[in-house]
């Protein structure tokens, strides 16, 4: 494994994140409100984030990996909310059990979304009930995996006229993580090897 050497500790990554400076915003205006929650969940050899890859019966983004989350919805008090509520319905994770540690930037996505990313801590051994409705597969991916080179894929994307910019693909067994959920692993992976 071709990793960088960071020791990471739910300590750890939660002093890194209160290290960050308030989280920048994207203008919204026209895209949908969403939010994510990024769960670091102990595992007894590692710290995993917990991914999904969605069904083909949803709405949005069908069979593509993504962190647990979605649109937020009119009864939803705070974007917070959304993440809260979202992951509930995904993966039976109940708001309680969730230590949110931090806020990160908003990202953009070309099919109309500014989401909201959320960092979150459950307990170790937590028994999720999964909605096969919306979820195919979780994925518990150790934070060292996504630091390992070997399973990064950079390359420039160009979107109209923008200037090419470097974008991350992250690739876990069989799966290629990319799109918004990659550019927010690259963002949290950003802030752990500059604070860690």
């Amino acid at each position: 494994m071709r990793a960088i050497s960071l020791v990471f500790t739910i300590d750890s990554i939660r002093s890194a994140l209160s290290k960050t400076s308030s989280p920048n915003s994207v203008n919204s205006d026209g895209l949908i409100e969403a939010a994510v929650a990024i769960l670091v969940y102990p595992k007894p050899d590692s710290l995993t984030i917990i991914l999904n890859k969605r069904t083909d019966r949803v709405e949005h983004h069908k069979g593509e990996i993504s962190f647990p989350g979605g649109g937020r919805d009119p009864e939803d008090d705070s974007i917070l909310d959304t993440a809260l509520r979202e992951t509930r319905e995904e993966m039976g994770i109940a708001p309680e059990d969730i230590e949110i540690i931090a806020q990160l930037d908003q990202v953009s996505t070309r099919s109309g979304f500014s989401i909201t990313p959320f960092v979150g801590i459950i307990p170790p051994d937590y028994d999720f009930e999964v909605s096969n409705i919306e979820i195919a597969e979780v994925l518990e991916v150790p934070i060292e995996s996504l630091l390992d080179t070997e399973n990064q894929v950079e390359d420039d994307r160009v979107w109209g006229d923008e200037i090419p910019s470097k974008q991350y693909s992250y690739l876990y067994g069989s799966h290629i993580i990319w799109g918004a959920t990659a550019r927010i692993i690259t963002q949290l992976l950003d802030i752990l090897k500059k604070n860690i």
